[in-house]
Formats: structure tokens, sequence, C-alpha cells
């Protein structure tokens, strides 16, 4: 196959593999119900976490990050073996693979918010900024304890440490492609909390509580 064709085959086999839905299918074999009918409605692993507990939370997180996190990493060195070729590539794949959760394929489009697919895809892509970005997450959630805020928080704060430590070669021809998804995949994660936004804003976003606070509840 040619470069082109190659690259293509890479990034539509992303999307393919980003759009399982697992919130959803961990929610049919656990409890036989449609998550999006429960909670937020939505079929990532915070709404699973919220409505089947926290143990199903946190499978439907780590699936959610391996599904966008193995394309990224593997697809571009078996298809694409140009190393010219194969950061952009890999960029394109985890771009896909976010796309695929947000707007799955099996599920009419509607999908998830993209933030734990997003940080399979960046650990790969900038370890260091993600570790950044992981840090606000947590200083974050200990503070307010909103997830959504957290998400949302980490995101910018992403974007905001790549631009910093990437400052000499953000536009270079192996570095514009980073910093293109590094400015947008951020922009796109809180478009899809708009929502949550609107809650905040009111006052009404929920907030996480730990197992021994549920119980009191």
């Amino acid at each position: 196959m040619t470069p082109v064709l190659d690259a293509l085959t890479a990034v539509l086999l992303s999307y393919l593999i980003g759009s399982i839905p697992f919130g959803y299918l961990i929610a049919r074999f656990i409890k036989g119900i449609d998550i999006r009918k429960h909670g937020s409605g939505n079929i990532g692993a915070t709404n699973v976490g919220r409505v089947l507990g926290a143990k199903w939370g946190i499978l439907a997180l780590i699936l959610d990050i391996v599904k966008a996190l193995l394309p990224t990493w593997l697809l571009p060195l078996w298809l694409t073996p140009d190393p010219a070729w194969t950061g952009h590539v890999a960029i394109a794949c985890g771009v896909s693979a976010i796309i695929g959760h947000m707007y799955p394929c099996y599920l009419w489009l509607r999908g998830g918010k993209g933030v734990a697919s997003a940080l399979g895809v960046v650990a790969y892509l900038a370890p260091v900024s993600t570790a950044i970005a992981f840090g606000v997450f947590v200083v974050t959630i200990l503070v307010w304890r909103i997830v959504s805020l957290s998400s949302m928080l980490a995101a910018v704060s992403f974007a905001a440490a790549h631009l910093i430590l990437n400052a000499d070669h953000l536009w270079s021809p192996s570095g514009w492609s980073l910093t293109v998804f590094s400015l947008a995949i951020p922009t796109l994660i809180v478009v899809r909390h708009r929502s949550n936004l609107v809650r905040l804003w009111r006052g009404e976003e929920p907030t996480y509580r730990t197992a021994k606070e549920a119980s009191r509840a």
C-alpha cells in the first residue's frame, strides 16, 4: 500500500476501535440496562460508576483508556514503517480514536465526553504534559470533587503545558501536528462538557462522593 493509504487505514481502524462503547456494554452485561437512560445519560466511566458502582466505573475507565492508547501506539508502527510518517499518523490515530469514543458509529454517534480516551492518547504522545494535567486533575478533584470541572481544567492544563514546554518547536515539521492536537482536542473536550458548564453555572453539578460518604447518604 502507499503511505497515504496506510495512514488512512490506520485512522479508520482507530476510529472503529475507539467507537467500542465499553460503558454501554458493561451496563448491558452487568445490569441489563441502557446506560444512556440512567444518571447523566452518558456512556463514560463517570456515569457508569454512579449508576453501577465504582468498580464498574473503574473498569470502564481502564477500557476507554486502552482502546485509544493501543491504536495510537501500535497501528502507526504496523501500517506506516516510514519514520517520517509515523509520528503524524500516531497523532491522527489518536484523534480518530477520541472522536470514535465521542461519536461512536455503533451507537448512532451518541458517545462520551472523550476524557478517558484522550488520556490514553496523550499518555503516549506527550507524557510530561500529561503528568502535569493529571496533577491538576488530582488537585481540583480533591478540592471541589467535581469530575467534569476537574476534567476540563486538566484538558486546558495539558494544552498550556504543551505550548510552554515546546515553545521553541511548536510548528516545526515534526511538531506541528501535536501542537494542533493539543489545541483542538482540549477545546473539543470542553465543548462536549457544555451541559456540565450550564449545571456548574447554576450550582447543580453533582460532586464526587467516596464510598464511605455514599454509604452514609
